[in-house]
This record gives structure tokens, C-alpha cells and sequence, in this order.
């Protein structure tokens, strides 16, 4: 199913780098929608992206920059409702009844919207039966409005050519915590706690024993509505529409799993060295799982120990090569561990042991996060 990222309203300083990490993950277009922004600002925006993207990019205000630029698309709406006359590329418009759906056919593509709730304009509210839409032809028109990675699936069986999205196109994907377990012990206690990313890890179990399991996992996990990510075991994330997966260094490479899974899974890789960060961001990863910062248990080849400094010398040549996807660090992490980790400037922490040993999971689980936090 083809995807639609479409622009915060706002400008912010690494929006370019954003726009062109969510290209590289396999998103079909991006709609450049700045309603305040001035058309110097715009171009400004425009002129920070490779050229190589810019046959991906549409724009909704400011047409004569989609000349200039050579973009490859227009957007129009009830503010712009029509395309110059001498423009030769792509023409999309935004509909709000079915009626405009069939009005305005003859176009490349349309956005049909709210078809949920929407998640950036509260009390917008999802107005269609998508039973209802299976028997309009929907062979042009991207469903806009409160769309999630979960709500694919049901998209694609109402017959919808795609989806757009706007704020959950540009989520990081990173709590502060992720929590690593092999059972459903103990976990619906994390998620009381707080916790609202989980990854399912079983590395030497059958597929069989692993869904099993899962099957148990995501109902716990769905009820907080927490992130589910598997480690490794791709195509069981794709069978079970988890929200994504980890990949380790011997795992499947990351290229392959998001061909897999689609542009809108969250796949996180293991780094240990900057050599290995870099690439995991130019392969399209939406989080860098860094470690480990000591010797654990839970691995059965370990890279090199990182420590405290570790982290700082590689997050600041992180940081410094202008790199914005969040790094969770990962390792033997104790909850005094924490404020140290945290001014290495990573994103958050995944943990396993710490929570999974602790006598009430929930409390540690609380302060956990409440030491981040403070």
C-alpha cells in the first residue's frame, strides 16, 4: 500500500534530513504543506532537500516553486483550486465527500478525508462507513485522517489506492523506555508502570514457540496501547502485524526487512561503533539500538563494551554529523545507570533484567521512568 507523508505545519531545523530518511525507507511521495510559511521560507525548505528527491515531493501553496525546483507534483485544495496552466506534472486535490471523489477524477491522485478521527485537529471526526466505500472505485484516492500503521490493513480492504498521513508520519517511535522480554510474565506490570514500547525477543525458539507466545504478548500489549516490536523474525511480524521489528548484526539486512514489512514499520538496528550508527540511518532505520553499555546475560556474542564514554565520544559524532533518528542505549542498564546515560544525549533506554528480576515489576517500572524524567 502506497504511503503519503504530508508536513508538519510548522518549519524546524532538520526537517530536510527527515523528509529525506523517510524517502529512503520507501514512502511514495511527500507533501510539502506550510500554510504559514512564506514562499522564501518554503524555498528555503525546498533547497535543503537533494534533487534526487524532488520528483517524490509535491507542494500545496507557492506552485511557481514546484517550476523553480522541479518538483514533481501540485496539491490542490479549496485555497488553491487550480493548476497553472502550463504545469506537466502531477496534479492531486483534496476531497471531503465521495461526490468530490468522482468530481475530480480525471486527476492524478486524491486525498479523501477525515476517514478517522484526525490525530492533529481534535474533534475533526472520521465521517465515513468504510464498509459503505468498498463499492466506490477508491483506485485514485488516499485515505487521510487519523491514520496509524495499524489501520493499514483495513484501509487496503476498503479498497483504497494509499494512505496519507501527518502526524504519525513523523513520529520518532522512541519512548524513553523499551522493555525487553521473552514471556508475557510480568509484562502487563511493565505497562502498568508506564512502559509503552515493548520488544518480543526469543532468539533460539522455533517460529512455532515464538507465536505462540505472541499471541499472548499482543493483546497485553494492544490493551495499553503500547508499540510491539519482534526481534528478528520479520515475516512473523508482518503475519501478526506487530508495529515492527529489531535487527541485530547477523540479522536479516534492514533493506529486506522493510521491502517485508512496508514504510511504515518501525525497524530499529544494533550499532557499536559510528561506522555502524551511519549506516543503520542511511538504511532507513527509525531507531538505533546502541550498546552495549556493559557485559549482559542476554547476549550470546557480545561487541565491545562502550561504558559512559563511549556513549559521549559517539552521540556527540552523532549529534555533530547532523543525524536525528533516536539512539536507545542498551546493555546491563541499572536504574542508577540512568541520569549518566542520559547526558550522553541518547534517547532513552532498553532494558531487560532490571525490570524482568525485580520484585514488583510495576514500581521499578515507575522509577524507572520517573529517573529519566528527573
Amino acid at each position: 500500500m502506497r504511503l503519503i507523508a504530508i508536513t508538519l505545519p510548522y518549519l524546524y531545523q532538520g526537517e530536510a534530513d527527515d523528509i529525506r530518511i523517510l524517502l529512503n525507507r520507501g514512502w511514495h511521495r511527500v507533501h510539502i504543506r506550510k500554510p504559514d510559511a512564506s514562499k522564501e521560507e518554503v524555498a528555503d525548505l525546498i533547497g535543503s532537500i537533494h534533487p534526487r528527491y524532488y520528483s517524490q515531493i509535491s507542494i500545496h501553496d507557492h506552485f511557481n516553486l514546484a517550476e523553480r525546483f522541479g518538483l514533481g507534483g501540485i496539491h490542490l485544495n479549496r485555497r488553491n483550486p487550480m493548476a497553472p496552466t502550463a504545469w506537466k506534472g502531477l496534479v492531486s486535490r483534496s476531497c471531503h465527500t465521495v461526490k468530490e471523489t468522482i468530481e475530480y477524477r480525471n486527476l492524478d491522485y486524491l486525498t479523501l478525508s477525515p476517514v478517522f478521527d484526525s490525530i492533529s485537529k481534535p474533534g475533526y471526526l472520521g465521517r465515513y462507513d468504510l464498509e459503505s466505500l468498498k463499492t466506490t472505485d477508491l483506485s485514485k484516492v488516499y485515505a487521510l485522517g487519523g491514520v496509524t500503521r495499524n489501520s493499514l490493513p483495513i484501509l487496503e480492504a476498503a479498497g483504497f489506492a494509499g494512505a496519507a498521513m501527518l502526524s504519525a508520519a513523523w513520529q520518532k517511535y522512541t519512548e524513553m523506555l523499551q522493555f525487553i522480554t521473552h514471556t508475557d510474565k510480568g509484562l502487563e506490570e511493565a505497562l502498568s508502570g508506564g512502559c509503552r514500547w515493548v520488544q518480543l525477543r526469543m532468539k533460539d525458539v522455533s517460529d512455532e514457540i515464538f507465536r505462540e507466545m505472541a499471541e499472548k504478548v499482543i493483546p497485553i500489549c494492544r490493551k495499553y496501547g503500547a508499540i510491539l516490536i519482534f526481534d528478528d523474525r520479520v515475516k512473523l511480524a508482518k503475519e501478526m502485524n506487530a508495529d515492527g521489528v529489531h535487527l541485530g548484526k547477523e540479522d536479516m539486512p534492514l533493506q529486506e526487512a522493510r521491502a517485508i514489512l512496508g514504510p511504515a514499520a518501525i525497524i530499529g538496528a544494533t550499532a557499536n561503533t559510528a561506522e555502524d550508527m551511519e549506516k543503520a540511518v542511511e538504511a532507513g532505520a527509525n531507531y538505533i539500538g546502541l550498546g552495549p553499555f556493559r557485559f549482559t546475560t542476554t547476549k550470546k556474542r557480545l561487541s565491545p563494551i562502550l561504558g559512559i564514554e563511549g556513549y559521549r565520544v559517539l552521540m556527540s559524532r552523532f549529534h555533530k554529523n547532523g543525524y536525528s533518528i533516536p539512539v536507545v542505549a542498551i546493555g546491563g542498564i541499572c536504574i542508577d545507570d540512568i541520569p549518566e546515560l542520559r547526558d550522553t544525549g541518547v534517547d532513552g533506554i532498553a532494558v531487560s533484567g532490571t525490570i524482568l528480576n525485580s520484585l514488583d515489576i510495576e514500581k521499578t517500572t515507575e522509577k524507572i521512568i520517573q529517573k529519566w524524567k528527573n
